[in-house]
């Protein structure tokens, strides 16, 4: 059965240009965020840039040398005033948001190191509140600045799916995430704004560096992928960035894998 030129579609490579969006999260160059703003940049975009601290602000400010129409400021996300600050500036800098990266994550170290049953009550609640309940919070305060058919995509591991000892209290607290991303998917469904989730397989970055027995962690993950490799910050930030373009436009609620297939293989 041959098939008309009129119904197929034209080879079209990726690109972000006129896109506006935010990129939550970024530390330093080690950081997943760090190279989703690259690549997004790369691709065409404005981005605005959220830092925790100055530190962070200084590293940071050079992804910003390449684009003449960025922003970069700090912003605690349990701080309803610099929240405020921030959508203010994407306001009058964008107008809109084609897309958000919500790439936010914490917990306190002694709840990563202790077995997840001695995790604190105040421990687990500030893990949920800065790594979760974030995503939720920028969406609503973001809602009337969504463009239609705007992409939120945040970031997870496979330890929100299955018990990864070393991985403590972020295993559920990624779990509430992801359930978040297609909850908001279902309601957001309805004015074209997808939202997805992007679970990474290991990666040495500032945060990973905190969890107990990451290094070997990330070897034996590493030599347990059915690519007998892991993956690097590049692959995660091209599927981010096309998750922000037009070629996904069907894909909302997902929560797509992005670590070398080990989350499809067991070892026994």
């Amino acid at each position: 059965m041959s098939i008309s030129s009129t119904n197929t579609s034209p080879y079209c490579p990726l690109e972000l240009n006129g896109k506006k969006g935010l990129v939550l999260g970024v530390a330093n160059h080690r950081s997943i965020a760090w190279t989703v703003a690259e690549q997004l940049i790369k691709y065409g975009a404005d981005i605005g840039i959220s830092v925790l601290d100055e530190r962070a602000a200084k590293k940071s400010q050079i992804l910003l040398d390449s684009q003449s129409n960025g922003f970069l400021l700090q912003c605690d996300l349990r701080n309803q005033a610099q929240v405020s600050r921030l959508i203010s500036q994407a306001t009058d800098q964008f107008g809109q948001l084609d897309f958000i990266i919500h790439s936010v994550a914490f917990a306190h170290i002694d709840d990563l190191k202790n077995p997840i049953s001695e995790c604190s009550q105040s421990g687990y609640l500030d893990a949920m509140e800065v790594s979760a309940y974030s995503l939720l919070s920028m969406v609503n305060a973001c809602r009337s600045l969504l463009s239609p058919g705007a992409s939120i995509v945040t970031l997870s591991y496979l330890g929100g799916e299955v018990a990864i000892p070393s991985y403590g209290i972020m295993g559920p607290v990624k779990a509430a995430l992801e359930a978040e991303a297609r909850y908001l998917a279902a309601e957001l469904g309805s004015q074209n704004i997808r939202v997805n989730v992007v679970s990474a397989g290991p990666l040495k970055t500032l945060a990973a560096s905190a969890i107990p027995g990451f290094r070997q962690h990330l070897k034996e993950a590493n030599q347990s992928t059915p690519l007998q490799r892991g993956v690097t910050h590049h692959e995660v930030a091209h599927t981010i960035c096309f998750l922000c373009s037009p070629m996904s436009s069907g894909i909302t609620g997902e929560t797509i894998h992005v670590d070398a297939g080990r989350h499809a293989v067991r070892q026994f």
